[in-house]
């Protein structure tokens, strides 16, 4: 186990973690009282790669079977301990080292550039429209909800989120509306729906292309609602409000410059956007080197720092800014509750080791945002300082007004017991 057991007494300071070694063997490391987890690794080879790259070989190793947990633990228990104690891995002499030098090379991780840009979508949202109905709420919203209250369900705390967004746009009728990175299409049909403005959606994915224009065709909104299968940098024409929800992480640190430059250009004078982006409370770091290869290639969570100082190179003025910070966690917690539940379907479409790849994505992004240091923002950007009004009183009476328009306009929110998606359902 030498040298992996030297690096995890220095990991775990806070809980146990038990390991028991390929050879039968056991060894336990302890810290402050905390989650206690036995973990089995029944590859020898495990103990080298998980000192050179545990955040990578971990996930590996449980994709694999190679890493299993005993005694009543859970995946669930060990990626809480693992992100408890994060800091404590990240100070570790080589663990410190070799994050350096990944820091070194983001750029060519995070390369993005139109064609690129669209493969890395293709690699994880073109997977199957069957496959996300199976575990995201009735409208398909890819992104992080919004729980005004606790026991909001999934369904209800996706609305909220819609109605948050649209609030900080002030739309006002006639206005064109650009969506860049439009999912299935939930957000620009709410738009369109609250009020009399015309949205252009575009998406490099081509299952969210084809199901959001039926899904507008059947709403009855496809002479205001369309979905271009585009790169956003290929547009030329101007807008009054730009929206994005859920893209930004698939920008790419050294494209920012491009992508608000781009924003500035496509912006009318009194224009404004709402930015919607995962990003981190610490310094500029690297993405996960698991997440990156399995999940999402090119993908990067920044810190804001790496933010604001290219908003002010694009001559953007930063109008208002709202931090949510465990929203996401309790979004990615449905998230995974349905894909359980829904295990046997997904096992059926995919098999086994993909069902363990996405429950390992999904309960460890549930960790960051619960334990570790990711965080949702909302940014509204404008060419102009008065283009949003000066007090921020707006956001909350919009969103009483368009609540009050969703009974009519949209009818009641599915719940669980309500919903009838047609889907497959696990048994057993």
């Amino acid at each position: 186990m030498f040298p992996l057991s030297h690096m995890l007494k220095s990991f775990v300071r806070t809980g146990t973690l038990r390991v028991i070694d390929a050879d039968g063997g056991v060894h336990v490391f302890s810290g402050a009282p905390g989650p206690k987890v036995t973990m089995r690794l029944t590859d020898r080879s495990l103990y080298h790669k998980l000192f050179l790259n545990p955040e990578l070989h971990a996930g590996e190793a449980y994709m694999d079977e190679r890493l299993r947990f005993e005694d009543g633990s859970t995946l669930r228990d060990f990626l809480t301990l693992f992100s408890m104690n994060r800091i404590a891995l990240g100070t570790y002499p080589l663990q410190k080292m070799l994050r350096g030098l990944s820091r070194g090379v983001k750029r060519f991780q995070q390369a993005n550039p139109v064609g690129k840009a669209q493969q890395n979508v293709a690699h994880h949202y073109d997977l199957g429209n069957d496959f996300y109905k199976l575990f995201l709420d009735e409208g398909m919203q890819y992104s992080c909800a919004y729980f005004v209250n606790d026991d909001d369900t999934l369904e209800q705390a996706q609305r909220n989120k819609l109605r948050l967004v649209a609030s900080k746009l002030q739309l006002k009728p006639g206005l064109k509306v650009l969506d860049i990175g439009s999912g299935w299409g939930d957000l620009a049909l709410y738009l369109a729906t609250m009020e009399d403005v015309d949205v252009t959606g575009v998406t490099l994915s081509r299952e969210q292309h084809a199901l959001s224009n039926e899904k507008a065709r059947q709403a009855g909104l496809s002479d205001r609602v369309r979905f271009e299968l585009l790169d956003y940098r290929k547009l030329d024409t101007r807008f009054d409000r730009i929206v994005s929800v859920g893209m930004f992480e698939h920008v790419g640190v050294h494209h920012y410059g491009e992508f608000f430059a781009k924003i500035n250009a496509l912006m009318a004078d009194d224009g404004l956007m709402v930015l919607h982006s995962i990003g981190h409370m610490s310094p500029p770091g690297t993405a996960s080197p698991w997440l990156r290869k399995y999940i999402f290639p090119g993908a990067y969570s920044p810190a804001l720092s790496e933010v604001f100082p290219v908003v002010e190179n694009a001559s953007l003025w930063v109008t208002d800014l709202e931090i949510l910070r465990v929203h996401y966690a309790k979004t990615l917690a449905h998230w995974h509750q349905r894909f359980e539940e829904n295990r046997a379907a997904i096992a059926a479409l995919y098999d086994e080791r993909f069902c363990r790849m996405w429950e390992f994505y999904l309960v460890s992004a549930e960790m960051m945002f619960r334990t570790g240091s990711q965080l949702v923002f909302h940014m509204q950007l404008a060419r102009r300082r008065d283009a949003a009004p000066i007090v921020r009183d707006y956001v909350t009476d919009l969103q009483r007004h368009y609540r009050s328009l969703e009974g009519e306009r949209l009818g009641s929110v599915p719940t669980r017991a309500t919903q009838s998606t047609g889907r497959p359902r696990a048994t057993g």
